[in-house]
């Protein structure tokens, strides 16, 4: 992986984390509350708009063979439940994968169980359970290429798909 990927990585894992984090605030119309939509739909529009990116940015990682979500995932997922009970129009598709270890039969019941487990994390949080599909690649959709720890590691993750705003 290059070093602006890693970076951007880095930075969009930390905005993430940091967005759970500081002191609260008052709420802006630019916050995750709804845009009542004007004549043209245009500000509803651009408003689902951004929630459909937000929720589609940040990526949960699993440890090797596991698929309990980690402490600093949760702050990420709350906000994407925020966000998709704000815009019930959205729909999630919740992408299991696995690094290149295992055989594909395992890697596929892997990676369903981690695609399950934010699923049900969601749910939790009070986001509709029709809002929400999964998915397993198991192993064959790699964030990244090669072999090593580094690698794997990035490739033990939920992927978030927006498939309808």
């Amino acid at each position: 992986m290059n070093t602006f990927k890693r970076l951007t990585l880095v930075l969009a894992l930390v905005v993430a984390m940091g967005a759970g984090f500081g002191c609260a605030k008052k709420q802006t119309a630019t916050d995750t509350a709804p845009v009542v939509a004007t004549d043209d739909g245009s500000a509803a529009a651009a408003a689902i708009e951004r929630a459909a990116q937000a929720i589609s940015d940040g990526v949960v990682y699993f440890d090797f063979d596991k698929s309990d979500i980690k402490a600093e995932s949760r702050d990420m997922l709350r906000q994407k439940a925020e966000l998709m009970k704000a815009y019930p129009s959205i729909r999630v598709r919740i992408e299991g994968n696995c690094d290149a270890r295992g055989t594909q039969e395992y890697n596929l019941a892997l990676g369903e169980r981690r695609a399950r487990a934010a699923y049900e994390y969601l749910v939790m949080l009070g986001v509709n359970p029709d809002q929400m599909e999964m998915i397993s690649y198991g192993k064959e959709r790699p964030a990244v290429e090669g072999t090593g720890p580094s690698v794997w590691a990035q490739n033990r993750r939920d992927d978030f798909r927006v498939i309808a705003k």
